[in-house]
């Protein structure tokens, strides 16, 4: 039987371990409250590159094709994870989720190479039979979160000149509600023709067109380019406070375990305290 002692230090322990999970709950909040205000940021500048295209594609020469037919069928598959624990599930099912999804596509034919960003996504991605990259960390703030993109975009240059791939796909987890996320993927390249066609056939918002003084086909690719530099960056972000839903979620659980295990450890302590009291009067 344990004594007096004993619980009491049992019972000093949980309630530190109760104060870090109730810390960390509450960094993830914050953290999740910031990239908030970064998705905010990045719907405004996407809505720009979008009516920047829009006016370009006004001045598309007739017959200009807007984007090319891929030629080979490889794919350049990015998955985005977490450097860190603490977070359920997260990494296992974002990298199951991407592997199915490669082996379909792979199904068609072609070979897939694979971007882990994340430690922990990686290490799910090693038993896989696809060619792994060297993996890039996931940034640990909203400020981390530009050079990764860049890095990214360089590696999908490389893979475009090196290996002639011209399919890229980035699988994440997409936050869809303040408690709630899904895996998710997104084809970058090649761009959506589909896509550029809706934005061609918008309403301009106001009645003053915009004129541009460069050449068409550079400027337009210099829009395809930032259009796909937001994606990347809208991925990223949504990933990062996916990541933090998660481990708010494990902390919210644990923080129950530990109270619902202090309230047993109390009740022992309370038993335990007048066994000895009574003990020491009767003795």
């Amino acid at each position: 039987m344990q004594t007096v002692e004993e619980l009491s230090a049992r019972i000093s322990t949980a309630e530190s371990l109760e104060s870090v999970v109730s810390t960390m709950k509450a960094l993830a909040a914050v953290s999740i409250q910031q990239l908030e205000g970064v998705v905010r940021s990045i719907d405004t500048y996407n809505r720009t590159v979008e009516l920047a295209l829009e006016g370009v594609l006004r001045r598309r020469p007739q017959g200009a094709r807007m984007v090319e037919a891929p030629i080979t069928r490889d794919l350049g598959a990015i998955v985005l994870g977490s450097d860190q624990g603490m977070c359920g599930q997260f990494n296992e099912e974002i990298a199951s989720y991407a592997i199915e999804d490669i082996e379909r596509l792979a199904e068609a034919g072609g070979e897939a190479t694979v971007l882990g960003v994340g430690v922990r996504t990686a290490s799910q991605l090693d038993d896989t039979d696809y060619e792994l990259e060297e993996y890039l960390s996931i940034p640990a703030s909203p400020v981390g979160i530009a050079p990764v993109v860049d890095q990214i975009a360089m590696q999908i240059q490389r893979w475009q000149a090196e290996r002639a791939i011209e399919r890229v796909k980035i699988y994440y987890q997409r936050r869809i509600s303040s408690g709630r996320f899904e895996p998710a993927g997104h084809l970058i390249l090649p761009i959506d023709s589909a896509w550029l066609e809706r934005i061609q056939s918008r309403s301009w918002p106001t009645n003053v067109l915009p004129i541009a003084t460069m050449d068409w086909r550079p400027l337009f690719g210099e829009l395809l380019h930032q259009h796909i530099l937001v994606t990347l960056y809208r991925a990223i972000v949504h990933s990062m406070m996916s990541e933090q839903t998660a481990r708010m979620i494990s902390m919210q659980a644990a923080e129950q375990n530990i109270e619902e295990r202090l309230e047993e450890l109390r009740a022992t302590f309370r038993t335990t305290r007048q066994t000895a009291i009574t003990s020491e009067l009767l003795d």
